[in-house]
């Protein structure tokens, strides 16, 4: 009986390093970037891949990398708002990504397979593509950096991607958000009151319910006014303008601080009561 021996095992191919500095500049990465990929042992084209896909760090690709996802998968999760950890706990549970990705549309938990209750069940496909419009949102918020699933939670709730970047950003739930922007306040403001504990629907309530009209809330506000404050300065004069003055000089008094009566925020009747 004649033996064969296997064929020798080919080495594999040494994976080439990273492209010099210049070369990423020259196609278009800022040095910052550019370093920050090299750090991760990326090369142009292999980062190219996952810009194209909706990564634009290369932090998340190594994360999306270690959850065994490839940037021609990457896209569908992305705007699914799932995060390389959802797919790493429903793998763990039996699922693979585009079950695992079925399932989060439908907003599932991840839980244990049942392989009997799979077996006699029938599940109807979800759509895993976002409309034109809204996978567009999706990408300008991914690109400008916010994370996926607080991406999806603007998208779900009718945010346009350019609109939705500045709030996201500032991590205000985009409910929220929603209503700061129809009370004219802007994001960084908005994160300010959020810190010192105020909410927005609370303003909203106070505010009207104190007779100030929706348009002039923010430059009230924004100049250390309570709602009676407001009130009562209306009546003897004091213009929305002038507010909208010492709103853009910082106020009469710090958000979170003193107002311009010198009292606590927690006796300001925008804050909600605990």
């Amino acid at each position: 009986m004649v033996t064969s021996t296997p064929p020798p095992q080919q080495p594999s191919s040494p994976k080439l390093p990273p492209e010099r500095l210049h070369q990423w500049t020259t196609h278009g990465f800022s040095v910052g970037l550019a370093r920050r990929w090299i750090g991760k042992g990326f090369r142009i084209a292999a980062a190219d891949q996952w810009r194209n896909h909706g990564v634009y760090a290369p932090e998340e690709a190594v994360a999306w990398q270690e959850a065994g996802i490839s940037p021609y998968e990457v896209a569908d999760l992305l705007q699914a708002g799932m995060t390389p950890k959802d797919i790493v706990h429903w793998r763990e549970l039996g699922y693979s990504p585009p079950e695992a990705l079925a399932r989060h549309i439908k907003g599932e938990k991840p839980q244990p397979r049942i392989w009997w209750k799979e077996l006699f069940s029938r599940h109807e496909a979800a759509p895993s593509q976002l409309p034109p419009a809204a996978a567009a949102s999706m990408q300008v918020l991914l690109q400008a950096g916010v994370p996926a699933a607080a991406a999806r939670m603007f998208i779900d709730t009718g945010w346009q991607g350019v609109d939705a970047v500045p709030w996201a950003k500032a991590s205000i739930n985009p409910t929220q958000a929603a209503v700061y922007r129809e009370l004219g306040i802007q994001p960084g403001e908005a994160t300010r009151l959020a810190k010192a504990g105020y909410d927005a629907l609370s303003i909203l309530r106070t505010w009207w319910d104190g007779g100030i009209p929706r348009t002039e809330v923010a430059a009230w506000l924004g100049a250390g006014f309570t709602p009676a404050e407001a009130a009562q300065a209306r009546t003897t004069g004091t213009s929305v303008e002038q507010a909208a003055v010492l709103r853009a000089l910082g106020g009469v008094g710090k958000l979170g601080g003193k107002n311009r009566r010198g009292t606590n925020v927690s006796d300001n009747p925008n804050k909600p009561k605990s």
